[in-house]
């Protein structure tokens, strides 16, 4: 076995897991958010900058707002699911070096001047995060509905008014319902993807 990750891990994280698209009425606790959290904050991200922002939405009002956003075929699974998680690039998050980067005095000096550079490392390491939430969701034992059919500018007039974040995705969570699963796709060979220099 060339993995150390014993099967049900695999199978949990990877081979069994899928994007939901129905859930169960089981609500998910802010305890369980709280624990997928302080799982998925130690995957890295470049000088561990760690700019991935996440806004629970929990209150009907907050909901309808967000529905309001979503593509006429995400509206219907997002309003239904236990709960949403709107996960957003925070392009300030230099601010927040100082503390996170300790050992590099003036670090926060890099990112200043050049707002379009610092918005991209923002949405790609934030993006980075993206993904390692929704394996902390599954390593919850829940399943993640993450969705990009969306307006983000929407979405970011609603719910981050301050304009320093990017929508990246929606994530619903909650345990899968009936039905909640497609048919899998086909996933690309070894050979198609890896090659060696």
């Amino acid at each position: 076995m060339s993995l150390v990750l014993d099967n049900h891990a695999q199978d949990l994280l990877f081979r069994s897991a899928r994007t939901a698209n129905t859930f169960t009425d089981e609500p998910v606790t802010d305890e369980q958010v709280r624990a997928i959290y302080d799982l998925v904050k130690y995957a890295p991200t470049s000088l561990n900058m760690q700019p991935l922002r996440v806004v629970l939405v929990r209150s009907e009002q907050a909901r309808e707002r967000l529905v309001e956003q979503m593509a006429d075929g995400n509206k219907d699974k997002t309003g239904k699911a236990p709960l949403v998680a709107i996960l957003a690039a925070d392009t300030n998050f230099h601010d927040r070096l100082p503390d996170l980067f300790p050992h590099a005095p003036g670090i926060r000096d890099w990112f200043t001047g050049d707002d379009a550079a610092r918005a991209h490392t923002a949405q790609f390491n934030a993006a980075l995060q993206v993904g390692y939430f929704i394996l902390g969701v599954r390593a919850a034992g829940l399943a993640a509905g993450p969705m990009t059919g969306f307006d983000a500018t929407g979405i970011e007039k609603e719910f981050f008014t301050d304009g320093q974040h990017r929508v990246l995705a929606v994530v619903n969570i909650g345990k899968p319902g009936e039905g909640a699963w497609y048919d899998r796709n086909p996933r690309l060979a070894y050979d198609d993807v890896v090659k060696t220099a």
